[in-house]
């Protein structure tokens, strides 16, 4: 279970995300890559999308994951090394995922929730889509 949030704090958190430069990321000719990153440590959101559509994301905040993948459309959570006390753990390249044996709802609803203050954002409403699917 992942502890509650109060509206502001979400709606911060939602507010804190900026796209990061499109130079920083891996070049494909036919993926575009997004990443965004919050103002808190280790809050990111990451989409690969092909032709208009969106073709894996990834959400990660204090050290738990979520994501979705085309060819597996389901929700899927899990931890990451993030919070871990080892020297990888300070290089982004170096995250490492663990995928729960069952997703993780209450993370999932406050994924939802922080990805929501921004609906109304074309990315964002794409993204908030696979949650319904």
């Amino acid at each position: 279970m992942y502890k509650v949030m109060d509206r502001n704090e979400i709606a911060a958190l939602g507010a804190s995300l900026r796209p990061i430069d499109q130079k920083l990321l891996k070049k494909d000719a036919s993926i575009e890559r997004l990443w965004y990153q919050g103002e808190e440590s280790y809050f990111d959101v990451f989409l690969e999308i092909q032709n208009s559509e969106i073709i894996w994301f990834q959400f990660t905040f204090r050290g738990k994951v979520l994501c979705w993948d085309k060819e597996n459309p389901v929700m899927q959570t899990g931890r990451t090394n993030e919070l871990g006390t080892g020297d990888m753990g300070y290089y982004a390249a170096s995250k490492l995922i663990k995928l729960d044996r069952k997703s993780d709802q209450s993370f999932i609803k406050l994924a939802h929730s922080i990805l929501q203050t921004r609906a109304g954002e074309d990315i964002f409403d794409r993204v908030l889509k696979l949650f319904k699917d």
